[in-house]
């Protein structure tokens, strides 16, 4: 008997809210998992209306909607979001579709909370600020959840996405692998954006304790998730 043709690999979206994002988490995905199917969106205005917005909207809550029933009219099993400042958006995207949903830094949370039992210090490094207080309540949240206690520092490292946007990659590393030192007594450093995966080898050898970044932890997440999904 003729056994039955193998099954395509998965089709995954990755919908973007700066094109700075895409290098990194396609880097990732080649290192990981090359097998999946990437379709990418990129929806760039998002970034600068949340900005400018103060606050997520729902309006803008609808826009992460219709994104992902897009991707999922498309044949995609699984979506990946890569922006880090729309967690409740990205929550009601994944129950509009009923798929397996990632936001970009869920998987490196769970990971900073396993770094050691007991009360932790963990340092965030955002380059993008309006991410700092989505992230840090989301964190706070797995926190409770797991009955952690969690004190969480924050560091906005001004003008280096300006940096990385214009090219200059060596100066965008430099000032977050300097804002980290502000971070040297904390147990875990987390990377908040998906474009800064680049400077975690400057920001390591500037610090004792793990340096987290998002894309490769995303990505193994997903790859788990869509499997017992």
């Amino acid at each position: 008997m003729n056994s039955p043709p193998p099954s395509p690999p998965p089709r995954v979206a990755l919908i973007h809210a700066t094109a700075l994002a895409v290098a990194p988490i396609q880097a990732a995905f080649e290192r990981l998992w090359p097998q999946a199917r990437r379709m990418n969106l990129l929806d760039d205005s998002l970034s600068v209306d949340r900005t400018a917005a103060g606050a997520l909207t729902q309006a803008m809550t609808q826009r992460f909607v219709d994104l992902a029933r897009y991707a999922q009219g498309t044949g995609c099993s699984g979506i990946l979001f890569t922006c880090s400042a729309f967690g409740p958006a990205i929550e009601a995207a994944g129950r509009a579709t009923g798929l397996p949903t990632l936001k970009p830094n869920e998987a490196m949370f769970e990971q900073a909370l396993a770094v050691k039992p007991g009360p932790l210090r963990l340092g965030l490094l955002a380059t993008f600020q309006a991410s700092i207080p989505s992230m840090s309540e989301e964190l706070q949240a797995m926190a409770a959840a797991a009955a952690r206690a969690v004190t969480l520092r924050s560091v906005f490292v001004p003008e280096a996405m300006d940096d990385l946007a214009q090219g200059r990659a060596a100066d965008h590393d430099r000032k977050i692998a300097q804002a980290a030192r502000q971070l040297a007594d904390c147990d875990a450093v987390m990377l908040a954006q998906f474009s800064m995966a680049a400077a975690q080898p400057a920001v390591q050898a500037a610090l004792p304790s793990p340096v987290l970044a998002s894309p490769d932890c995303a990505v193994r997440a997903l790859q788990k998730r869509m499997n017992h999904a």
